[in-house]
């Protein structure tokens, strides 16, 4: 998987892609962007949403467990210097017709099994491959 960044003219926004998908990034005004994006504090909470949110549809449908609607909200605090994420924590809400024991069952397998949260918890190393300077 590849995701490609770029800022926009001379601004801190960038546009961030992946295949044909597209989104905005940027830094809040009081952290002297202009607030046009999502933050990359936000873009990672809504990571671990995502995950969670694909794995339950993949897994409710391995199991015939029908989906309605899913709701999640990831909730973490940012602290330090430089800041790190700390105390993430998340709610699931789950519309389904299937009885509530299996609806748990998935939702607790899924928090063991999805990428994001598995990545994070498992201290998946990131490093820096390479770096060009250009002069402007």
């Amino acid at each position: 998987m590849q995701v490609h960044l770029k800022t926009i003219h001379e601004t801190s926004a960038a546009a961030g892609w992946a295949g044909p998908r597209s989104l905005v990034i940027d830094r809040t005004p009081r952290a002297g962007g202009l607030g046009i994006g999502f933050s990359g504090e936000e873009l990672f909470m809504m990571s671990i949403a995502a995950s969670v949110c694909n794995s339950l549809y993949q897994e409710a449908a391995k199991r015939d467990i029908p989906v309605a609607h899913v709701e999640i909200i990831v909730n973490g605090d940012w602290a330090g210097e430089p800041a790190q994420a700390r105390n993430i924590r998340y709610d699931v809400r789950l519309e389904s017709s299937a009885p509530r024991e299996a609806v748990e069952d998935l939702i607790r397998s899924v928090d063991h099994s999805a990428d994001i949260p598995l990545s994070i918890r498992s201290g998946t190393p990131v490093k820096l491959n390479s770096i060009d300077v250009l002069q402007g």
